[in-house]
């Protein structure tokens, strides 16, 4: 173990580094932990739930289960140890072009309540923009809107502003017109934006892929803002494909003049992607007027991406495979008996995608979001804590491990 101090802040790692040593820290000091990897493709900064995370070359799906990560456990002190096993140690990659920053940021005091901007407020955005103003009092201060259409934009202000509780007229987040050169003026971001969306009744299969290549570009268009802005909060996306959208939203913030990547845009933990709560919410709704899936209700995980690749976990404890990819397909295709009524399905994917896992990561708690693992982003159980991102970790039957290793595979062959 070696032990640095730099800036005032006391650092550990497994190896030498170029800072200066030091003794020791006391248990009273705050430490965080130095990695030495590939900065490219994995979150810069995390919580550390497991000694092998230290040493891991990828942060792949193996991190979802530990066990599993094919890297030696460390001989750490037991200095260190027990700040791990009471989840307050932050890992942060050294090698990575701002990790000064980084450790700088992570003192930092947040304001309580967030001022959240959104873009578009079609049917999802407008749908999201009622949950928020309706639920996230506690949690957000104001939400800005922002759209093409300047008279949407003045409907959604005028609509929000004549929601209250009487006698309580504070209690409910404020909703504002916000110009475009401001929407990084924020704590959070959200991409409800969409060049494409397939018509009911469209015989297109996919239709989540089918809009990759237009929203593709929207994406980006915005993540290269984001990195001009130094953007410092959450960017979600919400449009569809969620998962691969995320992963070039990242890859585009960060890409310099010459194209490659140059590690000055948003990092990699700023990006989550909320598709996978209706997902989620739909496992649930089948589990509850169905025997077979029952045991999703108390033992359930779902994983993946919000689409092709999807994996639902009947029971973590007790997992049966048939069920599960049974389960999984009937999740999957949910949203096609929407349209088979003529409809598009955008009202529950808004509020259980969107809303509600907002506000669940707003207040520190459990949420579905896709997260960087392993250079794509993986819909998984994860949480914001005061030192960083945290991965649900759980023992995984093989053959559910099996299921995500394929789907990691899936999502790489996309981008």
């Amino acid at each position: 173990m070696y032990y640095y101090t730099y800036q005032g802040k006391k650092y550990a790692a497994l190896e030498n580094l170029a800072l200066f040593t030091c003794g020791a820290p006391q248990d009273s000091e705050d430490v965080t932990f130095l990695i030495n990897c590939p900065p490219e493709n994995r979150r810069a900064s995390f919580l550390v739930t497991d000694p092998r995370q230290l040493t891991a070359k990828t942060d792949g799906v193996e991190w979802l289960d530990s066990r599993r990560i094919d890297s030696p456990v460390p001989d750490l002190s037991e200095n260190i140890l027990r700040r791990l096993k009471a989840g307050e140690l932050r890992a942060i990659n050294f090698r990575h072009p701002r990790w000064e920053q980084i450790a700088a940021k992570a003192d930092q005091r947040r304001p309580n309540r967030k001022r959240v901007n959104l873009l578009a407020v079609g049917d999802v955005g407008g749908t999201l923009l009622t949950a928020l103003k309706l639920l996230g009092g506690d949690c957000i201060s104001t939400i800005g809107i922002c759209d093409l259409s300047e008279k949407t934009v003045a409907r959604w202000a005028a609509e929000m502003s004549q929601i209250s509780w009487p006698w309580d007229y504070e209690a409910l987040p404020k909703v504002e017109a916000v110009q475009p050169e401001r929407l990084f003026d924020c704590d959070v971001f959200l991409f409800a934006a969409a060049k494409s969306v397939p018509a009911v009744g469209s015989p297109v299969q996919d239709v989540r892929m089918a809009q990759f290549a237009a929203n593709r570009t929207l994406v980006e268009s915005y993540a290269r803002l984001a990195r001009e802005a130094n953007f410092g909060g959450l960017f979600v996306v919400l449009s569809d494909p969620v998962d691969p959208l995320c992963k070039a939203a990242y890859l585009t913030s960060n890409a310099g003049g010459d194209g490659h990547w140059d590690g000055k845009g948003l990092l990699a933990e700023q990006v989550q992607g909320f598709g996978l709560g209706v997902m989620n919410a739909r496992a649930a709704a089948l589990a509850q007027t169905d025997l077979r899936f029952l045991p999703f209700l108390s033992d359930g995980r779902s994983f993946g991406p919000h689409g092709e690749g999807l994996v639902i976990a009947n029971s973590i404890k007790k997992y049966d495979d048939q069920v599960s990819q049974d389960l999984t397909e009937r999740v999957k295709t949910a949203n096609l008996r929407i349209r088979e009524l003529g409809f598009k399905p955008f009202v529950a994917p808004a509020v259980s995608s969107g809303a509600m896992q907002l506000l669940l990561t707003l207040r520190g708690l459990w949420h579905c979001g896709s997260v960087c693992l392993g250079g794509v982003w993986f819909g998984v159980r994860n949480r914001s804590t005061s030192k960083g991102l945290e991965t649900e970790n759980l023992d995984l039957p093989d053959e559910l491990f099996r299921r995500l290793k394929e789907t990691e595979s899936t999502l790489k062959a996309i981008l």
